[in-house]
């Protein structure tokens, strides 16, 4: 167990050890000359030394008080910067937003330094999962749906419309629909397929290609594993092209032909009463500013 003085006995020395004034000591802690001076005699008669050679103008630190004054001015100085720390720490806002693996990997992340730049007091957490989040329950505070909606008991707001066409790698030589004759075709498997599913059969269909398997190739479970083989020169692959936007500009990947099919949409949702929040009005806002290309607002 630590035996300690009083710490407003240690303060009110520090304070006069540094400025040499139980003036200037009490105008800082906001106390009377005569209250640093009682509180610097009742330190003395605690440890037993003199601190000060008290004169009509100054006092003079003893060499007592020159070899205590360091150690107390050091133990303070920590004491406020882990304080500034945690308050500090404590002030900062985070949000935590639950998307597709497909979309957090392809869209979310490679602009999260763009998210930084536009809200720099919002830690972003990103929670990637192909299972819907339940926000009621706190799993997270919003989520980035795709679907028709509606979305029940969520407020909801329309990002992005989506679109899949055939892509491939430039070094696959696929130029022409006919082209997918031989080429191989790489599926991914969807949740739930419907009648207007984008999937190959569909593409097939409307392009009007006889001959061609849609049931061949490799199939994976996760869209972001066929964008990689796609990029990989796997095959070709009917992939959205908001998640593939990236690969096209940089030549990573081509989209030789047409045509494209309708997809679903991309959804902002959250708790209708979170709209209020100013970490929600941020992300909301970074979000749409980004997928119209306009330049978000810096959050305050």
């Amino acid at each position: 167990m630590r035996r300690l003085p009083p710490l407003t006995a240690l303060r009110a020395f520090e304070a006069a050890a540094r400025h040499l004034s139980f003036k200037r000591a009490a105008r800082e802690l906001g106390v009377t000359p005569t209250a640093i001076s009682h509180q610097v005699r009742l330190l003395e008669e605690t440890i037993g030394v003199r601190l000060f050679e008290r004169h009509a103008r100054q006092v003079v630190a003893t060499r007592e008080a020159q070899r205590l004054y360091p150690v107390l001015r050091d133990g303070f100085d920590a004491f406020a910067r882990a304080i500034d720390e945690l308050t500090a720490r404590r002030a900062r806002r985070g949000i935590t937003l639950s998307a597709t693996t497909a979309f957090t990997a392809k869209w979310l992340v490679p602009r999260v330094a763009a998210f930084r730049e536009a809200c720099p007091g919002l830690d972003l957490r990103l929670h990637a999962s192909d299972e819907p989040v339940d926000l009621a329950a706190g799993e997270a505070d919003a989520a980035i749906r795709y679907g028709r909606g509606p979305y029940p008991g969520l407020a909801a707001e329309a990002l992005i419309a989506d679109r899949f066409a055939p892509v491939c790698s430039p070094g696959l030589a696929v130029r022409r629909p006919e082209d997918l004759r031989r080429a191989p075709l790489l599926h991914f498997e969807w949740r739930r397929v419907e009648r207007d599913t984008p999937t190959w059969r569909l593409w097939l269909e409307r392009a009007g290609l006889p001959g061609v398997r849609d049931d061949g190739g490799t199939t994976f479970s996760d869209e972001a594993h066929a964008i990689q083989a796609a990029i990989a020169g796997q095959g070709v692959a009917l992939l959205s092209l908001v998640l593939v936007a990236d690969d096209l500009e940089s030549g990573a990947l081509v989209q030789p032909f047409g045509p494209a099919l309708d997809g679903y949409r991309y959804h902002f949702v959250h708790l209708p009463g979170a709209a209020a929040r100013e970490e929600i009005a941020a992300l909301r806002g970074w979000l749409a500013a980004a997928t119209t290309g306009e330049r978000p607002r810096p959050m305050r």
